[in-house]
């Protein structure tokens, strides 16, 4: 397996990898139909293993202060995709990975990474298996249909209405939220000094 810099001929590669990898989580929905081009400059690496893409890692990081992280100080890097694909899962794929991009963060002077993912157990397990410390996190919270809209979310525009609605809710009563809607998912920021 080889890891290396990402290229603009990887990106069909890079989506497969990335739509398998997100498929059973709670990100299963989250479907890009083409790779981000970041405002900021970023460490972006592939796994690559008999020419296909396994594993991905890309961390958009600052050149000034809190530009692209939410917290911190100093020059921080956000990790806004690690994947593995599910058939090369176990192999230590995204830990090589990170090892690389850390190596790449340092000589770009930054102090810290931070991350935001959702409430899957393997997910959190891995960061703090790597070193992240949970800082922060809020729910990501998911309204459809009538009975969880009604009430809620409405449109001031004539005749449109709308049947889904993805919310941030920042606030303290997360059991109520919890309870009332059927699709809350904690997003969890874990930061990692380096």
């Amino acid at each position: 397996m080889e890891i290396r810099n990402y290229q603009p001929t990887d990106e069909q590669g890079w989506l497969r990898c990335r739509v398998l990898s997100f498929l059973d989580t709670a990100y299963f929905d989250n479907v890009l139909k083409e790779k981000e081009v970041y405002e900021n400059p970023a460490i972006e690496l592939v796994a690559v293993e008999g020419g296909e893409i396994v594993g991905l890692l890309d961390i958009e990081y600052e050149v000034q202060e809190r530009t692209v992280c939410s917290r911190g100080t100093g020059l921080g890097g956000m990790i806004w995709h690690i994947a593995v694909h599910p058939d090369y899962r176990r192999k230590g794929i995204a830990s090589k990975l990170l090892t690389k991009g850390e190596a790449l963060a340092r000589n770009f002077s930054l102090n810290r990474l931070e991350a935001w993912t959702r409430d899957d157990k393997g997910v959190n397990t891995w960061y703090e298996k790597n070193l992240f410390q949970q800082v922060d996190s809020y729910l990501h919270v998911y309204l459809e249909g009538n009975k969880e809209l009604n009430g809620h979310i409405r449109s001031n525009v004539a005749e449109l209405y709308p049947v889904q609605t993805f919310a941030h809710y920042v606030g303290e009563d997360r059991k109520q939220i919890k309870q009332k809607f059927k699709r809350v998912h904690e997003c969890v920021c874990y930061e990692k000094l380096l």
